[in-house]
């Protein structure tokens, strides 16, 4: 039990560090590390992702869950800390950095690049979900709905994926195969 608690600490507190532009920038690798090495299935991970999603605070609170599953209280324990304090701690350091360097042409130069790159990450990381979560014709229309709904309107999103998760249920118990 030990070992495995240091490998989730390990693995978490890279997975952390990796996290440039946010934490939706590893779902891809965080899904196959976890796939690969806890045995997570794409399904616990998404439903862990949901429920992340609909907790309050920050949305990667679902590393919590995931470490409840794998090594139940102390997992989770473990890797919230192991998720949120490495990162933390380089943005503090970055931070201190970006504002003793002042507005030189070096550093806008540097966020020019990173931008591009958090956003391809980010990317990444919803179609990683995405192609979990979407299994059919129904599913699919839903998450365009979803999208279309929050893109076009001021709703809050809570509701929206609340709404439009229920109708998914009641529609997946008329037709189960199209989801």
């Amino acid at each position: 039990m030990i070992l495995v608690i240091f490998h989730l600490a390990l693995t978490f507190a890279v997975i952390s560090l990796l996290a440039v532009g946010g934490g939706t920038a590893v779902l891809t690798e965080m899904q196959a590390v976890l796939l690969d090495q806890f045995n997570i299935s794409p399904e616990t991970f998404l439903q862990a992702y949901s429920l992340g999603q609909l907790a309050p605070g920050p949305n990667m609170t679902m590393v919590v869950v995931l470490g409840m599953q794998i090594a139940g209280g102390i997992g989770a324990l473990v890797v919230g800390i192991s998720f949120f304090l490495p990162s933390s701690v380089l943005c503090v350091w970055t931070g201190r950095c970006w504002n003793r360097i002042g507005e030189t042409p070096w550093r806008r130069a540097a966020q020019d690049a990173l931008e591009p790159i958090s956003i391809g990450f980010m990317c990444s990381g919803v179609y990683a979900v995405a192609k979990s979560a979407i299994g059919g014709p129904i599913s699919a229309s839903l998450a365009l709905a979803a999208c279309l709904i929050v893109i076009s309107s001021r709703v809050n999103p809570v509701y929206v994926v609340l709404g439009l998760g229920g109708l998914g249920v009641a529609l997946h118990q008329v037709y189960p195969a199209l989801l």
